[in-house]
Parts: structure tokens; sequence; C-alpha cells
């Protein structure tokens, strides 16, 4: 079920003076303060500044013991909070605060919404739309193939990808959104000025230039294992679903999604072979009611309707940006001529029209069809086109992934 609304205090603006950042920060840094009571406490008061001048006989009203309301009273988390205001300033990192306007709505509504986000990188991303990608450490060469695909077509279409930058699948797809200059989020187990795993050096440093790392932890913080299960519900918590490509019976990725099912997330799950370990977790969601992915428009078919017309909108902007020009009239010499010419970059434009030409405006012809029909195309290649001509208004899909060219 979706977790209820929030009742915080309405979004406020993204600018924080340094003492009201301070105040952020101390707050997190309580001893025994967890999200939870962090954000009781933001609805009772109003603000970090408030929580720290109340009465301590008021804190436990809010159901604090006596020891976390007395450490707050003290006020002696704010040497440490400086010392974190500094290594921010050095690292370039931001601070997103529970009530600033930059906080991803669907992020605020779940259960346990962290009360700050360290951020490096693009944070406007946080409000596009976004879907979660999630599997195993250890991934065969058939859920490496995968992902990779899956996540570089769904960059294509306009998602950013959401993961959690460990080892395997959570790699592969970020590292394939930024093989077609896609955008991807990483959620960290850690400090965002924290590399895990060591090896994902070179990939940290190009998500932090061209997407975003986000981590509820503070400055610093070491990739304890505990740490892993906490983060996964903001992996599913920013995205309007999660999709799993591998995973075993009792696996990381099996459990964010259970955290996306409590979020009221949508499923999707790439099937995998009956006799390998690793197709456990996504086979048994699929059995469960998971959407059975074999290509990325299973997945924005299926996306609540308000995403998919933001994704639609964007990549038309995307296409009028490459080639300049007025909307309408793009738009209607498009159409006037049945070709996407004039407004898609070559090769896409040449693809486009070799689809255009086997679809009908008076029957649907059915993807299958073109696939076998279009044989110098791969099948992704006709997705990807299929795609963009739906963007240009040339194409219409219909129920049961037909598809008809508009009059």
């Amino acid at each position: 079920m979706p977790s209820a609304p929030s009742t915080l205090p309405p979004p406020v603006s993204n600018s924080l003076t340094p003492e009201e950042e301070l105040y952020w920060l101390a707050l997190r840094l309580v001893p025994g303060l967890g999200t939870r009571r962090s954000a009781q406490l933001l609805e009772r008061f109003g603000g970090p500044q408030a929580i720290f001048r109340a009465d301590p006989r008021d804190l436990e009203e809010c159901g604090l013991s006596g020891g976390i309301a007395r450490s707050v009273s003290s006020g002696c988390s704010f040497d440490e909070a400086a010392t974190q205001q500094e290594m921010m300033r050095k690292a370039g990192t931001q601070l997103i605060t529970l009530n600033d306007s930059r906080y991803p709505d669907r992020l605020r509504e779940i259960f346990d919404p962290p009360p700050i986000l360290f951020a490096r990188g693009n944070v406007d991303l946080m409000d596009s739309v976004c879907l979660a990608v999630v599997g195993t450490r250890h991934p065969t060469t058939y859920g490496v193939a995968a992902t990779e695909r899956l996540s570089a077509d769904l960059a294509r279409a306009g998602l950013t990808i959401v993961s959690g930058m460990a080892r395997g699948i959570d790699t592969a797809s970020h590292r394939a959104c930024l093989s077609v200059e896609g955008n991807t989020i990483a959620v960290l187990g850690c400090g965002v000025d924290i590399v895990y795993p060591s090896e994902n050096r070179k990939l940290a440093a190009d998500i932090a230039a061209r997407g975003l790392l986000i981590s509820e932890f503070p400055m610093g913080s070491t990739a304890f294992p505990q740490n892993f299960p906490i983060r996964n519900r903001i992996v599913s918590g920013l995205s309007a679903g999660l999709l799993v490509v591998e995973g075993a019976q009792y696996s990381g990725s099996g459990i964010t999604a259970r955290l996306a099912l409590d979020q009221g997330r949508e499923l999707f799950a790439v099937p995998g072979n009956i006799t390998s370990k690793m197709s456990w977790g996504p086979n048994l969601l699929i059995k469960q009611g998971a959407r059975l992915v074999q290509d990325w428009n299973d997945i924005v078919v299926d996306l609540p309707q308000v995403d998919q017309r933001r994704l639609i909108a964007a990549g038309r902007q995307r296409i009028l940006a490459l080639e300049g020009g007025d909307a309408a009239e793009s738009s209607a010499a498009a159409t006037a001529s049945n070709q996407p010419e004039g407004q898609l970059p070559e090769p896409q434009a040449r693809a486009a029209r070799r689809v255009l030409q086997y679809l009908k405006t008076d029957a649907v012809v059915h993807l299958d069809v073109l696939v076998e029909s279009i044989d110098d195309m791969s099948p992704s290649e006709i997705i990807a086109a299929l795609f963009e001509l739906e963007i240009l208004g040339l194409v219409r899909q219909q129920p049961g992934r037909n598809f008809a060219k508009v009059w």
C-alpha cells in the first residue's frame, strides 16, 4: 500500500543560509535520533532551529527518551555539524532538506523519508522521471547484457536510471546510461565523498560530473553492511518503478522489491534461466505479479500516465533542441510529409523513415511483424524508431504492442 501523505510544512525556497544548514546537519547527527523521530519533531516544531530551542520536556512528549532529549537540548552535535559543513564545501556537495522545494515529491511521501540528502552533481535529476534498476553483485553474462541493453534504451527514452553503484547489475546500469549520454542517479550506502566499491572510482567521478550522487549518510561515512538495506528505500522511493534483473532467493534486490511494493511503485522483472540461482528472484517476482520485461517498452507502457506524458514532452523538447526552430512548424511539416525529416538527427531519421514505410493508417501492425519484415534493423533499433515516431505524433501505439501510422 502507498504510504500516507506527509504532514510536514510545505516546501520552501531551496536557499539555505550557512546557519540554517548547520542546524539541519546538527539534527541529523544527534546520537540515537532516527529518521522517523526527526520527521515527527519537524512536524511538531516546524524546523530544526525550533527543535534545538525546545524544552527537553516538550521533546520527551514527542516520544524521545530523556537521554536523547537532553542531547538535543545540549547542542552536542553542532561541532560535528561544523566539520561536516567544511567537508561538504571541499567536496562540492549540496544539502537537500526535507522541506526544500528540490526534495523529490515521491521520496517525501514514503514512510520514513530521510530528513536530509547529501548531493553531488545535477540535483535537477531528482525531479525527472526515474526508474530503479537493481540486481545481484555477481551477475551472469546474460544479466549484464540485459541490464546494459535495457538501461541504455530506457535512458534514450528519457528516463533517469537510479541504482546503488554496487558491483554487478548496479554498475552495469550506470555505465550503460552514461554510454548513451543518459541520466543516472547513484544512491550510496556511504558518504558521497567515499567511493565504494573502490574499483568504481572513475564511475563515481563520471556520475558526479554528468549525473548525480546522493546519500543520507554524512560525509566520510564508511560503507557498513547495514547501510545498504537502509539506502534501498531511497532507490525505490525516488522512482516510478523498480526493475529487477537478477538476484538469488534471499538478496538485496528482493528487499528493494518489497520496499517498492510497500511504497506503491510499479514492479518489473527480467525473466531468467530456471536452472540459474540468479534467476530465482526475478522469476519469483513474475510469478507473484511483477511485469515480465523483454524490452524497454514493456516498462514505459506500464508507468503512470503522468510520467508517460512527461517523457513524451521531454522527448519532443530534446528533438526540437537538436534541430531548433518553431515547434508547431516542425510538427506540421513532419506530419505533412509523413516523415520525421528535419526533426531527427541522422541516423535516427533514416531508421524512423524505414519503420514508417511498413506501417499503415487503416490497420495496425504488430511489433513482431515489424521485426520480421525489417531484416536490416535490429529489434532495439526498430523499437527506438517507434518511440521517436510516437513522440513526433506520426505513430500511435494500440493495445497488444500494435502500431499504426497517424492519418
